[in-house]
């Protein structure tokens, strides 16, 4: 299922209901001979109930179908991904982000 991705402005602080977080860079990782996206960020959780911290994390919206292809209302840029769903590339695509940047297993997600 293909699905719309909307390129965050990188290094713009946002707000959400435990603290924040900013998408710091875009990876385009070549896995088996195509393209995944991948979003390396930094979250901040200071106005949570249970404490505070902060981590590093990547997300991974998925294989690129069509790159930047349209821009939406809001200005930004929108890609189009397939999301991931073999557990063994999965794995394989962790693995490769964990390896070049300060990442652990628990803190990459995928759509």
């Amino acid at each position: 299922m293909v699905r719309d991705y909307v390129h965050l402005e990188l290094d713009r602080e946002i707000e959400s209901i435990s603290g924040t977080y900013t998408p710091l860079k875009e990876l385009r990782l070549n896995i088996n001979g195509r393209d995944i996206l991948c979003v390396v960020g930094m979250a901040v959780v200071d106005t949570a109930c249970c404490g505070s911290g902060s981590f590093i994390y990547a997300t991974v919206p998925g294989y690129v179908v069509t790159w930047k292809g349209r821009i939406d209302e809001s200005g930004l840029s929108v890609s189009q991904v397939e999301p991931v769903e073999d557990e063994t590339v999965r794995h394989e695509i962790a693995k490769t982000i964990m390896e070049t940047e300060i990442i652990n297993n628990c803190n990459v997600n995928f759509w």
